[in-house]
């Protein structure tokens, strides 16, 4: 337990120097524009204007400040109360989990490993179980319900997380790349070796993000009525 960082007592800064909240704020902030690997004691200080030695009096290293990036972020907005609709309300807390990510693009792999501990993250935790446990009174099923939704959020926007991380590292917007790729696309539907991906090419239509998430949602919701015995 002395090893969380939610167990520690918190030092008050001294005078000038940054405080944790400020320090927290600035390394989400690089994390947002450059990505998580961008953030480290050093460079969140120095930024701020502070020694990295200040920063490691009230944060014992990096691991601890990505804690309370997630748990920052987690605490953006709060989930509503259990309206006793779990369908909609298991749709409602998707919809905030999606924006959530999307606003921050590096905090979808950093849910997928440890579970987040701090207060934020145990709360909005508690509030998407409560809403499961207006469908089933197991408490087993109902935290399954939980990490299913979940995990279909967390790859969902994973995959349109993906396609602005290319567009940034190409420095072509999808059009910009449908038009480079677009001669070879012709030529290997014209071979017609893939007749399932040339009927894709010539007929379906592309789906915006937001109604794909939706359908797979959806979908997700329909499966966990059919499994999960309302109690």
């Amino acid at each position: 337990m002395d090893g969380l960082v939610w167990t520690k007592e918190r030092r008050e800064p001294r005078r000038r120097a940054p405080s944790v909240e400020r320090f927290v704020t600035r390394a989400v902030a690089i994390a947002d524009a450059e990505g998580v690997d961008a953030v480290s004691m050093r460079r969140v200080a120095k930024d701020l204007g502070s020694g990295t030695a200040s920063l490691y009096r009230y944060i014992a290293g990096r691991d601890e400040l990505l804690d309370l990036m997630i748990d920052a972020v987690q605490g953006e907005d709060a989930l509503p109360a259990p309206s006793g609709d779990w369908r909609a309300d298991l749709r409602e807390c998707a919809l905030r989990l999606r924006t959530l990510l999307l606003r921050h693009p590096w905090l979808g792999a950093e849910l997928t490993g440890r579970p987040a501990l701090g207060p934020n993250s145990l709360r909005w935790y508690d509030t998407v179980l409560a809403v499961a446990g207006t469908l089933t009174s197991d408490a087993t099923l109902a935290a399954l319900a939980v990490d299913t939704v979940t995990a279909y959020v967390l790859g969902a926007v994973g995959g349109e997380i993906a396609e602005l991380q290319a567009s940034r590292r190409t420095g072509m917007t999808e059009d910009e790349w449908r038009a480079s790729v677009g001669p070879y696309i012709r030529e290997v539907v014209g071979g017609g070796e893939y007749p399932h991906f040339a009927r894709r090419v010539a007929e379906a239509g592309d789906v915006p993000a937001e109604r794909s998430f939706e359908l797979g949602l959806a979908c997700v919701l329909d499966g966990l009525a059919a499994r999960i015995p309302r109690t």
